[in-house]
Parts: structure tokens; sequence; C-alpha cells
């Protein structure tokens, strides 16, 4: 690592004499490569350019200037290629600085050269060096396969299925492939060489060009002339035509301008590519999605238990369709590499988001409520008393039997609360085909917490059947409107900042489902958990006093560890990455780390678990949960385990703002933003 002193003493020496240094540089360059014909007269500006960004980086990043000229450096090589320059005429350039720098620095010090002087440019000459050769090597590299591209362009353009057309500035088509006329139905001839007004009015008129919805299609809607009057990309310009034999053919076509390395418009590349069977795939979907917002509508008016199990059924066959969409598209890629099916995949996915959407707004809609002092045995009695008539009037009835011991309330919705009882109630009739007993049970757990079981006597679930039991999408019979209403009553008790969770009895056969709520306080509920980065104050714990820079990465997911990672590497962290919390565990045990970044869902062991382990083994570290869902549904006590919450997708900056930050021993509370931690 250079000294402060020799970096301030080459700083000074670039700045008092960076012009005399550039001209003893370029003098013995021009030297150094006398049979070099070097284009242009001026051959110090380069290597001032230089000089200037090195003096920059030394007065304003010290040690990492280092690190940070190289890159400067970099473009420097393909510049000195386009000179017919030769890797060895690199080399002598750099060292005809190193050499220049100590001399002028010599001849400024009386003749005596600093070690750390000598040893920092040293160091900057030959990283710099290593980084334009590195350069050079890639212009080098792409020069020699250019002719190949240049070989197999025609035929690739003759045998893709999207078309290519290319146009003047003065609106006239010059060039276009085979393609184009395939998809248009119309003779090459009849496209190209001619100004668009003449040539192309007469040819949509031939082929019956209009618009999706109707209207004729004109030749200033082509875009790339609309391309050429906004100086900009048109995307997704959709056209149908009439092709030879009556058949109709959706086209899709978007324009790129070509623009010269002076910014002078050079012209317009368009493309063309076949859109009819996304085309009549979307118009059923958007009937499908017509007659499902029908249905809905009918749906509102029934129970909200029976409108949700119905929206999951119509969920579920809407999601398969655009499923089988995607697995042809895939089979298609499998088979040929097309650019219109990878289109194709991703307006697929866009239509699954809107789906998704749809389905979280009917959520928000399901969840407008008013959180009050609930009391829970009232509230339990109140839901028996709506679903006895359910339970006991069957053939074989369901009996209940009650152990309610918590007096006190909860914060949530009192109707929403009941309902959510009677729905567990009669989900728990269902699974009791022959009859039986059905055991209520509130009870305190630790200081302020509800606890409240429903044990029924049905078949126990199968280990794989418990995992997916939240799935709202199962393809089990019945299994999705029952899935679907556990789903949306857990996402509500979260809200509440409890849980839901079920498992088999231990005690007998059947389930046990278990509802545990935080007790009323009087504490305002925070909403600011919608926030991105959460951050948190956790009480009486330790801080970092210095800027974190070991970062342990702990994520299941391969890829999300690898380019959190690399993207941390990027800038200046010293990262290493665990694919489980047990490797995570070990890793840490070895050496802890400044601060780690926690994948929140995991199959051995959730992130909030994990925390808790780091946060005993390290009480310094800086903690963080990464996660792509809400977490207001956590208590005060997860919540108070990590500093920060980041939600998928995360913000690199403010990722780097909290594992820059210095506290002090200890985190004041006031002014945290902190999660909704009920």
């Amino acid at each position: 690592m250079p000294s402060d002193t020799a970096i301030t003493a080459l700083s000074g020496l670039l700045s008092d004499e960076g012009e005399r240094i550039t001209r003893l540089w370029a003098k013995r360059l021009r030297a150094e490569t006398y049979e070099v014909e070097v284009p242009g007269r001026d051959l110090r500006a380069p290597l001032h350019h230089l000089l200037d960004e090195l003096a920059r980086l030394l007065r304003d990043r010290g040690e990492d200037a280092v690190r940070l000229w190289p890159e400067v450096v970099r473009s420097h090589g393909a510049y000195r290629y386009d000179q017919n320059f030769e890797p060895e005429d690199l080399t002598r350039e750099f060292k005809s600085l190193e050499e220049v720098l100590l001399y002028v620095y010599a001849r400024r010090n009386g003749g005596f050269i600093d070690a750390d002087v000598a040893e920092l440019v040293s160091e900057l000459v030959w990283e710099a060096d290593a980084s334009a050769q590195a350069s050079y090597a890639r212009v080098l590299k792409t020069e020699e396969v250019r002719f190949r591209e240049a070989a197999v362009m025609e035929s690739v353009l003759n045998h893709v299925e999207v078309g290519i057309l290319l146009a003047e500035t003065d609106g006239m088509v010059s060039f276009a492939s085979p393609p184009v006329s395939r998809l248009m139905g119309v003779p090459m001839r009849a496209v190209v060489g001619a100004r668009a007004a003449s040539s192309l009015a007469p040819v949509l008129t031939q082929v019956n060009a209009r618009h999706p919805t109707g209207e004729p299609f004109r030749v200033q809607d082509m875009p790339f002339l609309r391309a050429l009057r906004e100086k900009g990309p048109v995307r997704g310009v959709m056209m149908v035509v009439e092709r030879p034999g009556g058949t109709d053919a959706t086209l899709e076509m978007s324009a790129t301008p070509v623009w010269e390395e002076d910014h002078v418009l050079a012209g317009v590349i368009q493309t063309f590519s076949d859109r009819t069977e996304a085309a009549v795939k979307t118009k059923a979907l958007e009937n499908a999605h017509g007659e499902v917002r029908r249905l809905q509508g009918q749906l509102l008016r029934r129970t909200r238990q029976q409108a949700l199990g119905q929206l999951a059924s119509g969920a579920a066959h809407a999601l398969n369709n655009f499923l089988n969409v995607l697995r042809l598209r895939i089979t298609l890629l499998q088979r040929e590499y097309k650019p219109e099916h990878v289109e194709a995949l991703d307006k697929t996915v866009r239509q699954i988001g809107e789906l998704v959407a749809r389905l979280q707004e009917f959520g928000v809609q399901r969840t407008e409520e008013r959180l009050a002092n609930v009391p829970v045995d009232q509230t339990v009695r109140e839901a028996l008393e709506l679903a006895r008539g359910e339970l006991e009037q069957r053939e074989h009835p369901v009996h209940t039997e009650l152990d309610l011991g918590f007096p006190w309330g909860v914060k949530a919705d009192a109707g929403f609360f009941r309902e959510l009882i009677v729905n567990l109630l009669l989900s728990a009739r269902d699974r009791m085909e022959g009859g039986g007993t059905l055991r209520v049970r509130t009870r305190p757990e630790g200081e302020g917490w509800l606890t409240l079981t429903l044990e029924d006597g049905g078949s126990p679930y199968a280990v794989e059947e418990l995992a997916r039991l939240f799935d709202p999408l199962r393809r089990d019979p019945g299994a999705p409107q029952f899935s679907l209403f556990l789903a949306v009553a857990r996402t509500q008790v979260q809200r509440w900042g409890g849980e839901l969770t079920v498992e088999n009895r231990r005690d007998g056969p059947g389930a046990s489902f278990v509802v545990r709520l935080p007790r009323f306080s009087d504490t305002a509920v925070s909403d600011s958990a919608a926030n991105e980065p959460v951050r948190m104050a956790p009480g009486g714990v330790p801080h970092l006093t210095r800027p974190a820079r070991r970062v342990l990465v702990v994520d299941d997911d391969l890829d999300n560890a690898r380019m959190m990672a690399e993207v941390l590497g990027e800038e200046g962290y010293d990262v290493q990455v665990a694919h489980s919390p047990e490797l995570a565990l070990r890793i840490w045990e070895k050496h802890p780390f400044d601060a780690a970044l926690l994948d929140a869902v995991m199959p051995e062991m959730t992130g909030w678990e994990l925390a808790r382990e780091l946060r005993q083994r390290t009480p310094q570290a800086l903690l963080a949960i990464v996660t792509g869902m809400d977490v207001r549904g956590q208590n005060r006590a997860s919540l108070a385990l990590v500093d920060a919450v980041f939600r998928k997708p995360i913000d690199v900056g403010a990722l780097d703002e909290f594992l820059a930050q210095t506290r002090g021993e200890e985190a004041p509370a006031e002014g945290l933003d902190a999660p909704d931690s009920r």
C-alpha cells in the first residue's frame, strides 16, 4: 500500500510539472516508436489526458488511485490499436512514462529519488500497462471475428424469421431482407428502391393493411418514418395484413435510428415479426379475462369464503393457460432460437404479472379493516354461535369443546377476526366427515401473547401436504379453495403482528390450527413498513464503530447469492457466500464478519432464526434481512434482531449506505424508520 507521503509527493509533481512531463513523454515516445505511423499530429493530447486523470485521482482518492487509474487507461489500449501500435509499443510507451516521471522527480529533488515514490510510480505504470494491454487484446480478438461475422450475415438475414428493412434519412427504403417479402405477402421489388410515399402506399392498399382496431394503416404510421421524424426508437407497432389466400397475419414492427459517430442521423433499421399466433392467443385470453371479470362480479355477492374459492379456481385456470403458452414457447426455443419466442415469453410473463396484480387488488379490498381491542373469548363464543348450525345439523354432527382462558383482547378487526374463527371451524368440520369433537382453546403465552388453538379429529396430514397446505394453486381435488383461504387468513394474521400455523396433533389423530397474536396495547400501529429499506434499532445491542468491510451473504438461491456478492465486491467489500444457514454458521465460527445479509426464507432455517444465532455470537455485527415479502407480519422480538430489512429487488445504493454506516455503542430509537412490529 503506497504511503501518504509518496502519494502527496507524486500528486504535487504532476500538478506543478504536468506540462513538462507530457512534453518529455511525447518526445521519448516518438523516439521509441519511430517506425510507427501515428495518425494525426497531436501526440500529446491523449498523454496529457492520462496524466491529468492520474493527478486528479491522487489528489481526490489517495491510495485508491492505484486501483482506479487502470480503469482510466483501459480505453487507451483500443485507441492505440487504431493508431497501428503493436503490443510492444504499448509496453515501451508506459516504460517511457516511468523513466520520465523518475527523471523529473530527481531533477526537482536534487538528484534524490525516495524509495516509496519510486515504488508508487512503478506500481501505477505497470498496472496501467496491464490494463491497456487487456483492452488492446480485446479489440484484436474482435477484429479477428469481424470477417467471419460479415461472411455469415447475409445467410442469417435470409433465414431468420424476423424481417429487416433499412431506410435512408430521406425516407427511401434501400434494403429489405427476404422475410419482409414473406411476411408482407408482396415481392421485394415492391418495397425496395423508391421513396416510402410512392412505394409503400400501394403496397399497404394491396395487402389491406390496418391497425388491430380496424382503422386503415397509413404510410405515415410506419415505424421507420416515425423514428425519422421523432429522432428516437419506436417499439411495438402492430399491423394486420391480408395475405394471398385471404388469411390475416398480425405483424409487430419496431424501428431504431442509426447514428454516425458525430451524432448525425444515418438512417433507420425496422424489424418485422409475425405475431399472428400470439394475437390469436391474446384475444382468447382477453375473452377469458372478460369472462373471469363477469364471474367475479357474481362472486362478490356470495360469502367471502365462496368468493375466494371460486377466484382461486379461476386464477389457477388462467395461470395454467399462461403457463401452457410459456411451455410451448420454451419448447420452440429449445429447438431453435428465435427473437420472437423470447418476446412472446416476455409478454406472457407480463400478463401473468397483471393477473397476480389483480389477485393482490382483491386482497387489498379484502383487508380494509379497522383495528380495535377485540375480546378474544367473547369473539370465539360469537363465532361458535354463527357456525353451530353448520357443525351440528348434519348426519354426523361435530360437537365443540371450549377451553377458554384469555379474558383480554388483541389488536384486530372484530368482524374479520370473527370470520377467521368461523372459517377455521367450518374447515375443521369438512375434515371430520364422520363427526366427532372439535376442541377450541385460548391461552396466554409468555408476556403479552395469545394462543388460539383448534384441534380437529380428521386424518393427519402427510409431511409433504403440510408443506403445501398454504399454496393456493394446489391441484388436489378441493385444495385450491381451502389453501387460498389459509393463505389469505395467514396473511391477515400476519398484518395483525401474529402468525397462523398448522401441525398434526401429538395426542391423537387430527390436526391443530394455531393462531398467535400479540395482546392489545395502546401503542400506535405504524404503517411505515412499506418504506424501503426498513431500519431497525435493536435495544441495547452494540454496533460497529467503523464501516463494515467483511460481509457474509446467505441465500439458498445460488444466482441471487452470487450476484449480490459480485455487486458488493465491485463496491470494494470483502464478500463470502453461504448457500445454507448451516454453512453460514460454520463460516462465522471460524472468522466472524462485520455484516451479514440474510435471505428471509430458507429451507432449514429462516433468516430471522439465523439472525438470532449470529446476534448471540457477534452482538456488534450489522445484520440485515433481504426479502421479497412484507415484514409487517414479524413480531417485535424478531425485528429487534436485525438492523435493516431490504425488499427485493434490492436498492444497491441503499445497501451500500447501510454497510458504510458508523454508529456508536448503542443506536437511538428516535428518528429510525421502524416497521409495523405488532
